[in-house]
């Protein structure tokens, strides 16, 4: 009723919801069915073009989510499990997989930022979370804000963290087991809608290594395939399941064929899942997600991700988020702009861009460093907080952003209008 309490009554087919938990109470009744038969329909974040509608099973999810949630998460009956998410990020739904396993889901309704970042940090607190669960963006703006929740709330009961949605950066590890808690156990975690569930996460038997997830997944055969579709470990490839997964989805909504979603998984290895992200998989059995293959960068005949040049980039006091982007230009050309925000009272002057230079030339190398370095309004990322590399990239080569992008599947739509003005200077370029 916060929302418009003065208005809820006038409008037709609605009710507050005291009306709607008020109302007579039915048994519940329960009816056998197929294990595939479906469960619900999530639609995909949206960081590769238009999202799409994936059908799950009910078996299938069931299945995985006691496991992850049980097994991985180690989440225990009384245990009171909190994730920060959006009813259209999967987790919502894997944070309702705690009552599986006899855990209570904790929701939170409101602005993880507002009033500050500490709010959040002050729920748990208060709720006596166990497992605190957010995105790796939240965790970094969380370090760069000095925010010290270990210092601030009484975290007694928090046992775990954990983090998804980007590769969790090396110097935001050392801030949880500083600020937060020296004794928790942080879990990074990276799976996809597609799934709903995680490929590679935590393991409450094993050590915790900066950077690193710590195993795959029980039951998830992940390998990492290079280009000739060969399984190598201590070097970056695709991500790849080499057997089925129980939470596979039965289907995609309006594809009665199956040609879309064959076409989105087994198209590069046939009978081979090819999720889209880069993989490094240690020889201790540990992994580093390593961006998106989708967006991949080329340089000089050199493959690398985009997440290890926005360890250094977001690592600079100046800079509050960052996109790069590796555009084929004719002529067999190349070109690489870094898109920065830049923070307050700070211009991208020649020093600033000399800085943001030198520190990926130093911790990376002279293939890292950009043509160009352009400052935006904002990068897009979706609802999730996952960066929109792919809708980006297609923007800048020319493609209507309808084409690429969903309004609502998309933070700040306004966010794409700059990248769309932007793909006129590529045109001269390409031209």
């Amino acid at each position: 009723p916060y929302l418009d309490p003065d208005a809820a009554a006038d409008r037709a087919g609605e009710m507050s919801w005291a009306e709607f938990i008020a109302g007579p109470v039915e048994p519940l009744t329960f009816e056998s069915l197929p294990f595939d038969h479906p469960l619900w329909v999530l639609y995909s974040s949206g960081t590769t073009g238009l999202p799409k509608a994936i059908v799950h099973g009910h078996g299938g999810i069931v299945l995985e989510h006691a496991k992850v949630v049980g097994l991985h998460c180690d989440v225990r009956r009384g245990d009171r499990m909190f994730w920060y998410t959006t009813t259209g990020w999967m987790m919502w739904n894997l944070l309702l997989g705690s009552l599986l396993v006899g855990g209570t889901p904790v929701l939170y309704d409101g602005n993880p930022g507002f009033p500050d970042l500490g709010v959040l940090w002050e729920m748990a607190s208060g709720a006596g979370v166990t497992l605190f669960g957010t995105s790796a963006a939240f965790l970094a703006a969380s370090l760069r804000a000095g925010v010290r929740p270990g210092a601030q709330h009484d975290l007694g009961r928090l046992r775990a963290i954990g983090s998804t949605g980007s590769p969790l950066a090396v110097d935001v590890y050392g801030w949880v087991y500083e600020a937060v808690k020296k004794d928790v156990w942080l879990i990074s975690l990276s799976g996809g809608t597609d799934i709903a569930s995680a490929f590679v996460g935590g393991v409450p038997l094993l050590p915790v290594h900066a950077g690193e997830l710590q195993a795959r997944s029980l039951g998830a055969r992940v390998e990492s395939f290079d280009q000739a579709g060969r399984s190598v470990v201590g070097e970056t490839g695709e991500l790849v399941l080499t057997a089925p997964l129980p939470s596979m989805p039965v289907s995609f909504w309006n594809d009665p064929d199956g040609a879309r979603y064959r076409e989105s998984y087994f198209e590069m290895y046939p009978g081979v899942w090819r999720h889209g992200d880069w993989i490094r998989i240690t020889e201790r059995g540990s992994a580093v997600i390593e961006g998106r293959s989708d967006s991949t960068l080329n340089r000089q005949g050199i493959r690398f991700g985009t997440s290890e040049l926005y360890v250094v980039v977001e690592g600079l006091p100046e800079i509050v988020d960052s996109m790069v982007i590796g555009l084929e230009l004719p002529g067999g050309r190349y070109w690489m702009p870094l898109f920065v925000v830049l923070a307050e009272d700070t211009e991208l002057d020649d020093a600033t861009t000399g800085r943001i230079k030198r520190a990926i030339r130093e911790s990376l190398s002279q293939r890292h460093v950009p043509d160009t370095i352009v400052a935006v309004p904002a990068i897009p990322r979706t609802l999730t907080g996952k960066k929109m590399e792919v809708p980006v990239k297609r923007v800048l080569l020319g493609m209507p952003l309808a084409e690429v992008a969903a309004p609502g599947a998309t933070a700040d739509p306004g966010a794409l209008d700059f990248f769309a003005e932007y793909a006129s200077v590529i045109e001269a370029m390409a031209g």
